[in-house]
């Protein structure tokens, strides 16, 4: 359910972290992200010219180590869309040519960004604006398994619709499909544009996993799930 509030000021939200990863191939965001914006990565710092020196002898430097390969997994970043204009509230992103046809799924949604991204084996496939939730009803974040899933759901505490619902949490933030505009705001699910949740239910199992955060930064090659999550 979305209520209005003036909280919006801009028709634009954030960059979305394909604009971010500049040259990658291919994020939602969870991202997805104000939508996954360019404040996922810290301000760049200048850095000091190195001093002349004179040479080194080459018989006394260690030798050279290969840089770590990103580890092969379904829970790292592989590749992100390529995203090269803000999004706009109610607009959305889905292409799924550079996933594999299967694999496991886990959504990320930056509250910070705005945005949600769907990744399938480690490549984003989808990314949107969202709505969240403010004041007394804020978006919680942390790792949330889906719970439940009622493609023709209403609220049976606002009356309100909430299609392509996808539970979160037992007290009733999901997921869901919402007229994702500017001057509104959700009483703590995460509202994104109906046909990006159609999509999204469409390939959801329950117990895949969302990750909500508010401001994680994240790259090409950086781990989407960790720890016991990660399996």
């Amino acid at each position: 359910m979305k209520k209005q509030t003036n909280l919006w000021s801009k028709s634009w939200v954030r960059m979305p972290l394909g604009l971010l990863a500049t040259g990658a191939a291919s994020l939602l965001a969870f991202n997805v992200g104000q939508d996954i914006a360019g404040t996922l990565f810290g301000n760049s710092t200048a850095e000091a010219a190195p001093m002349v020196t004179a040479a080194a002898d080459p018989s006394a430097l260690p030798p050279a180590v290969a840089a770590p390969k990103p580890v092969d997994s379904p829970f790292v970043v592989k590749s992100i869309l390529p995203i090269n204009e803000p999004i706009k509230f109610g607009k959305f992103y889905w292409d799924e040519t550079r996933a594999p046809a299967t694999g496991p799924l886990v959504v990320t949604v930056d509250l910070t960004a705005r945005v949600i991204s769907v990744f399938r084996d480690g490549h984003e496939i989808g990314a949107a604006a969202i709505l969240k939730g403010y004041g007394e009803k804020p978006t919680p974040t942390g790792v949330f398994p889906i719970t439940q899933k009622d493609a023709d759901h209403v609220s049976n505490i606002y009356d309100a619709p909430m299609p392509w619902m996808m539970r979160l949490t037992n007290d009733g933030v999901a997921i869901h499909g919402s007229k994702v505009e500017k001057g509104y705001a959700t009483n703590g699910c995460v509202g994104v544009p109906d046909e990006f949740a159609q999509n999204l239910f469409k390939l959801a199992k329950l117990g895949d996993k969302v990750i909500i955060t508010d401001g994680r930064k994240m790259t090409i090659g950086d781990p989407i799930l960790t720890g016991e999550h990660a399996s």
